[in-house]
C-alpha cells in the first residue's frame, strides 16, 4: 500500500546535512545531548528531553506531532538518576505518544495516543497499539504485538516485521514533502 504525501511548511523545518527534517515548533531540551543519526523526521510539537540524559535515534526514526521522547529514570534514596535512552532503526512513533523507556529496538512501530513507562524494554521488531499503556519496566519481546491498558501481548508479528517497518519509514520520509509555493 502506498502511502499518501504529507506535505510541511518548508519555513517551519530544519533540514540538516545528514537528512534530519526538525520542526522549529519542537522542543529540544538540551540539544547538545539529543544525536539523530540521519533521515530522522521531529514533527510539530514534539519534545525530547536530552537534558535529562543522552537521546540517540537511528536511521528512519519518525517521531510525530506531540509527542514526548524523555530518558527514564529511578528513585533512589539520595534522589533521582536519568538513564540514556538508545532508538534502533526504523521507529515509528505516534502522535500524542509518552516514551520513557530505556530501549527501543530497531523496527518498532509504537502507535498513537500510547504510554511507554519508564525503563521499558521494546525489543526489536515489536508493535504497540494505539491507546495503549505499557507499565513501568515491562520487557516486550520480538515480534509481539502488545495492546490495551495495561498492554498485552494480543499475537505475534509476522518474520517480515523487518522489512515491513523499514519499507515503512522510508516511504514516510519520502512522502514528506515540502509545499510548493506558487
Amino acid at each position: 500500500m502506498e502511502l499518501q504525501d504529507t506535505y510541511y511548511n518548508k519555513s517551519e523545518y530544519v533540514e540538516t546535512a545528514s537528512g534530519n527534517k526538525v520542526s522549529r515548533q519542537t522542543v529540544l531540551c538540551g540539544s547538545q545531548n539529543i544525536i539523530l543519526h540521519g533521515k530522522v523526521i521531529v514533527q510539530s510539537d514534539a519534545i525530547i528531553r536530552g537534558d535529562l540524559a543522552n537521546v540517540k535515534t537511528g536511521r528512519f526514526c519518525i517521531i510525530s506531532k506531540g509527542s514526548v521522547i524523555r530518558p527514564p529514570f529511578k528513585k533512589f534514596s539520595k534522589g533521582v538518576a536519568f538513564f540514556p535512552l538508545q532508538m534502533g532503526d526504523h521507529v515509528f512513533v505516534g502522535e500524542n505518544t509518552v516514551v520513557n523507556a530505556a530501549v527501543v529496538g530497531s523496527y518498532v512501530y509504537i502507535g498513537k495516543n500510547v504510554v511507554i513507562g519508564r525503563r521499558c524494554v521494546l525489543k526489536d521488531c515489536c508493535m504497540i497499539e494505539d491507546n495503549s499503556v505499557l507499565p513501568a519496566e515491562t520487557v516486550v519481546p520480538s515480534f509481539a504485538r502488545y495492546s490495551g491498558s495495561p498492554a498485552r501481548l494480543i499475537t505475534t508479528l509476522p518474520e517480515a516485521m523487518p522489512d515491513l517497518m523499514s519499507e515503512f519509514t522510508k516511504s514516510y520520509y519520502q512522502h514528506f514533502l515540502p509545499t510548493t509555493v506558487n
